[in-house]
């Protein structure tokens, strides 16, 4: 995500790095650069030029010209004016406590993705102990209410519909009475869109959002679409009254016109941004993190946390003891790459690592080549995950053909194997001993 503008924003820090002192010259260059990767990033007109005045004046003040590192200077400026242009820090959802019912009320035009947000949120939020009902309103789009219904069911949460009945306001008034009657604290209202913003639509939707009064009214807006989502976001709130904005698609803007232009030209915050097409796909959003990942930084706390809502600490303690004592298993190694997948694709990852965003990409990275070796691990029988050295060539033969691959795969990902295992088990090994020499000298004290 935002890999256009991380790149351009790193080439910008490079250029400068070299230098050991800064002249007003090279400030006005630099922030010309910046200037035009704004633009090229789709940026508003207006937030580019808030955003350049800003910086250039604080950049051209004795804070940097004489600071003892002025390129680590000017990055800290521009980072705290991006973070200022983000939305300066998370806004939560408002909603009241589990005994009273909270509406949410989603809004966007057609193909925004307002349905799968929907789900993604019920899902988040029933993770965190909410019972979620969902409510099928837009009757408009055929199929919106089936597929709201299949992902209702695959996530586990309730959606609340009326067979053949064409009136958004009825069923959302009804979904809102069954919410109360049955005790359902969270009531997501899912609503019609349109291919542009129309009186039609507008009309509608002050009529479902009178009907539930809900406590926040989130735009569903497309990431792809750049500073048009701000200009769409501006219609909304003018007409429905919006709390904040969730992104959709975010995973797939290179360029982040959306991102740096909503908060700006609406002064509402964006709450989340769809990172996958998983039902976990849905994250807060972190000014500051983003601020980051666009500067090349990285965002390590992201990454941490991705890695413990995934990993299970005693999980992981029993691997680490299985890979010093017994060795690293079959088994093990396809419970890691299925716990790797759901932190995301190898290039979210990696662009999450300081010095990587945005350098790295997807041709670089092998993702086929990890599916194969799912492909080869799960035409394996258990008995064979758990002890490789039995895999001799007529299993060899029998897993190729199970996987769609070759018998050379299946040999090159064994042989990777025994390499990752063996070495694996010398660092375990390395780590007690080293561990066991830190003890010693700390009793000697």
């Amino acid at each position: 995500m935002l890999e256009k503008l991380s790149e351009k924003f790193s080439d910008i820090a490079r250029s400068l790095s070299g230098k050991a002192t800064i002249s007003e010259k090279n400030v006005e260059e630099a922030v010309e650069q910046i200037k035009l990767a704004l633009l090229d990033a789709d940026v508003n007109l207006r937030v580019v030029r808030r955003f350049v005045n800003a910086t250039l004046e604080e950049a051209k003040g004795e804070k940097v010209l004489k600071a003892v590192s002025p390129a680590q200077m000017f990055t800290k400026i521009v980072y705290d004016r991006m973070v200022g242009l983000l939305g300066d820090t998370k806004q939560d959802l408002q909603l009241r406590g589990p005994d009273t019912q909270s509406v949410i009320l989603l809004v966007g035009l057609q193909g925004s993705g307002k349905t799968t947000s929907a789900a993604k949120l019920a899902h988040m939020l029933k993770s965190k102990g909410r019972k979620v009902l969902l409510a099928a309103c837009d009757l408009q789009r055929p199929a919106a209410v089936e597929q709201l219904s299949v992902l209702g069911a695959q996530i586990g949460v309730d959606v609340y519909k009326e067979e053949g009945c064409k009136d958004a306001v009825r069923v959302a008034s009804n979904a809102l009475a069954k919410a109360k009657h049955e005790l359902y604290d969270v009531l997501i209202v899912d609503t019609a869109g349109r291919l542009q913003v129309d009186e039609e639509l507008m009309a509608e939707l002050a009529r479902v959002r009178d009907a539930v009064k809900p406590l926040e009214s989130l735009l569903v807006a497309d990431s792809m679409t750049g500073q048009a989502a701000a200009d769409i976001a501006k219609s909304f709130d003018e007409r429905i009254g919006l709390t904040g904005v969730i992104l959709s698609k975010f995973d797939s803007d290179a360029r982040g016109g959306a991102a740096l232009s909503v908060k700006s030209v609406t002064g509402k915050p964006i709450k989340f941004i769809g990172t996958s097409e998983k039902m976990e796909g849905l994250e807060s959003f972190f000014p500051e993190r983003i601020a980051s990942r666009i500067l090349g930084m990285g965002d390590v706390v992201s990454l941490v946390e991705k890695a413990q809502s995934v990993f299970d600490q005693k999980e992981t303690a029993e691997l680490e003891r299985k890979m010093s004592e017994e060795g690293l298993t079959l088994e093990d190694y396809l419970q890691q790459i299925q716990s790797m997948k759901k932190m995301g694709s190898m290039k979210s990852i990696i662009d999450m690592l300081p010095g990587l965003a945005g350098k790295v990409s997807e041709d670089q990275i092998d993702e086929a080549g990890m599916k194969r070796e799912e492909a080869i691990l799960r035409s394996m029988t258990k008995r064979e995950r758990q002890n490789h050295l039995i895999i001799g060539p007529t299993r060899r033969t029998r897993i190729a053909k199970g996987s769609g691959t070759s018998v050379a795969e299946v040999n090159r990902l064994l042989k990777k194997f025994d390499k990752t295992r063996t070495l694996m088990k010398k660092m375990t090994k390395n780590k007690k001993y080293q561990q066991q020499l830190m003890g010693q000298a700390t009793k000697g004290r």
